[in-house]
């Protein structure tokens, strides 16, 4: 039987996956390229004004890149395993600061 905590990071965990892969398509309709780190490279204030938005995007764009270099790299399993827990995590964090924060907007907290 799974716990009541174990559940709800599992739904933490997709919601932030989920979250992080809406915001990154999103960003390519609108910007017509996908969305990158290199957001940080820009101008003091666009790269401030970044953050926020690649702390949630975060997952999707380190799985995307590590897919991408397996692939066409041939980048080691090792490395593509540890990429993929860092981005488990990483969704694990923002989704859970995600649902929070909807759940304190609607009053429920």
């Amino acid at each position: 039987m799974i716990t009541q905590e174990a559940l709800q990071s599992l739904y933490a965990l997709a919601f932030g996956f989920c979250f992080a892969g809406l915001l990154c398509s999103g960003y390519q309709v609108f910007a017509e390229r996908p969305a990158s780190f290199r957001l940080l490279n820009a101008t003091r204030l666009r790269a401030l004004s970044a953050i926020p938005f690649l702390m949630f995007a975060a997952p999707f764009i380190i799985l995307r890149n590590t897919v991408r270099g397996r692939l066409h790299e041939d980048r080691n399993i090792g490395f593509v395993a540890l990429a993929t827990i860092i981005a488990g995590l990483w969704s694990l964090f923002a989704g859970t600061a995600a649902v929070e924060a909807l759940r304190f907007a609607a009053g429920l907290s």
